[in-house]
């Protein structure tokens, strides 16, 4: 009982390369059997890459697919950066309009005070 495998042949091919044994073609065997079953699993493309596997599937040509590929996380970056933008300037406004109250009502006196009580009455009723 031998368990070693067997040795690797080395052969030399029709243009002179050499190569192992076991990475040539196996021939092909005609078989009489019964034709085999194929099991095929179809899996879901990566959501990024569906849409334009669509567009080819429908005739886009290669350029719109191109374009999309390039500008859709462009799109994107350029939507959340003027989504930061916007909150950040409605954060500056609130962070300001509460300090020009907070320093009406502190210094303006009765006429200060009136003025706040206006600015309240009015944010009420909006809402």
């Amino acid at each position: 009982m031998n368990h070693l495998p067997e040795p690797i042949r080395v052969v030399q091919l029709p243009d002179g390369t050499y190569t192992y044994a076991d990475h040539l073609p196996t021939p092909i065997q005609p078989t009489a059997a019964a034709p085999q079953v194929v099991h095929q699993h179809i899996h879901q493309a990566p959501p990024d890459r569906t849409v334009q596997r669509i567009a080819l599937g429908s005739g886009i040509g290669a350029g719109t697919v191109a374009a999309g590929v390039y500008f859709g996380p462009l799109l994107v970056g350029v939507l959340t950066a003027i989504a930061a933008n916007l909150a950040l300037l409605a954060f500056l406004a609130a962070v300001l309009s509460w300090g020009v109250v907070t320093v009406v009502k502190s210094i303006g006196g009765p006429d200060g005070k009136a003025a706040t009580k206006t600015l309240a009455k009015t944010r009420k009723r909006r809402r």
